[in-house]
């Protein structure tokens, strides 16, 4: 039997969770595997920077799961510093940046995400950094080290939100400016302005409404502050938290086709839907919602991991196939903790559901307990059936985990009546002895009950 070849562009969470999974499935006298990965290193979290930028990890090193050396002494070749810039799909090649063509058996496409950079004036002056790998992380602690005192983030999403509280746990100023008009726009409005005033509270200036015109530069060409239609805003670095966006310059110049969302289209099991021995997986595949059944496309290193090891599953020859999202996420900035699943208003108007909302706030503990914090939750139902299919949480320390109870309900397809009779634990150090969930359950069966 002839050795097969899989090769794998990307070298981080779908990648290598691919390689790994298809390894342990094949050894390497069946199946040689070969990842070509532009950056340093591998298998890292991009989750993780702002937490080293912040200071609560000191070590780079600790962002990083395994070495190229640890894969190789698995069979898996990794090959850092090499760039992938053509996909011959017909003649089954990977051209690289140094003219290296490399066959093909079986090809999975992990380029994962590329970073929104909107066509703004300056965008590309020293001074401005990404938040999308370790060098961006190393860039802004160089620029912390050096001096810098006040911080300008512009975007209020995930990266966003953590970035600016890793700049002012470094001591920094930070401003942050928006051109939507709340941040977390996966968050409904209501929730939204909470996280708007916790951030306020918190002494972060927040601009919203303020799409940035310009990048504003000094004698040297150094950013030193943005302009917007409203003003101008000062600062020593600018950290661009804008989103998002696959990256698929590669299968769209291969002839791979695209879905709804820009992202490759792949079916249940992680192949393309054009190309049967090409596979994609992670921020660069397109995916589907668990609640809508539509096309969607979520960047979270969770569903690429999960994605990645779906593809090598495939690949080393067991059956596995990808069960959707809910786009559940969570993130903090300072001590409120937020998170969301499932559909929010937008979303669920969108898909055409006839819905209501019902949001309460309770305690994360019991009342009496020291530590007790506030927290607000937010429930959509499905008009009628009290079907879940969305959820909020914005609190104190306590709050944020919570959310899992409700992706899980969704996930099963529990009604608020459901979900409301559940058997959840009870201490006060950890909850009142009606757990929030519960009593925002019980809210919306109530009502659905008459």
């Amino acid at each position: 039997m002839s050795t097969e070849r899989l090769v794998v562009i990307g070298g981080d969470a779908a990648g290598m969770s691919a390689a790994a999974q298809a390894r342990r499935l094949r050894d390497a006298g069946d199946l040689e595997i070969v990842v070509l990965e532009q950056g340093d290193v591998v298998s890292y979290s991009a989750c993780g920077i702002p937490y080293w930028v912040g200071g609560q990890v000191e070590d780079r090193d600790a962002l990083i799961a395994r070495t190229p050396a640890e894969f190789a002494a698995r069979d898996i070749a990794v090959h850092t510093r090499t760039r992938a810039v053509e996909i011959d799909a017909g003649a089954g090649k990977v051209v690289t940046d140094a003219g290296e063509r490399i066959g093909y058996d079986r090809l999975l496409i992990a380029t994962g995400g590329r970073p929104n950079r909107p066509p703004i004036p300056g965008l590309d002056a020293p001074g401005v950094y990404g938040v999308h790998r370790l060098d961006d992380g190393a860039a802004i602690r160089a620029a912390l080290d050096a001096g810098a005192r006040r911080a300008l983030v512009l975007g209020g999403g995930y990266i966003g939100l953590e970035m600016a509280e890793a700049l002012q746990r470094r001591g920094l100023e930070v401003t942050v400016v928006l051109a939507d008009p709340l941040p977390m726009q996966l968050l409904d409005a209501d929730m939204a302005e909470r996280v708007c005033a916790g951030m306020g509270a918190m002494g972060m200036e927040m601009h919203p409404d303020q799409a940035v015109r310009e990048i504003l530069v000094d004698e040297a060409g150094r950013a030193r502050g943005v302009r917007t239609d409203a003003g101008s805003y000062d600062a020593d670095l600018v950290v661009l938290g804008l989103g998002m966006g696959p990256e698929v310059a590669l299968a769209e110049q291969a002839g791979i086709r695209l879905g709804t969302t820009g992202a490759i289209a792949v079916d249940r099991t992680q192949r393309t839907r054009s190309h049967p021995e090409i596979y994609a997986a992670g921020d660069c595949s397109q995916t589907f919602h668990r609640v809508t059944g539509e096309a969607t496309h979520v960047a979270l290193g969770t569903h690429a991991n999960k994605q990645g090891r779906v593809a090598g599953s495939v690949i080393g020859g067991r059956a596995a196939r990808f069960a959707g999202v809910l786009g559940t996420a969570l993130t903090k900035v300072g001590d409120l903790e937020v998170a969301r699943t499932g559909l929010c208003t937008t979303e669920a108007e969108q898909a055409g559901f006839d819905y209501r909302t019902d949001t309460i706030e309770a305690t994360t503990r019991a009342g009496y307990y020291p530590g007790a914090e506030d927290i607000a939750i937010k429930l959509l139902t499905e008009a009628g059936s009290g079907r879940l299919i969305g959820a909020q949480i914005v609190g104190g320390p306590g709050s944020g985990k919570r959310i899992d109870v409700l992706a899980a309900a969704i996930w099963a397809g529990m009604t608020a009546e459901d979900l409301a009779g559940s058997d959840l634990s009870y201490a006060p150090p950890f909850s009142p002895t009606y757990d929030p969930v519960v009593v925002a359950a019980r809210v919306v069966s109530r009502i659905e009950q008459g």
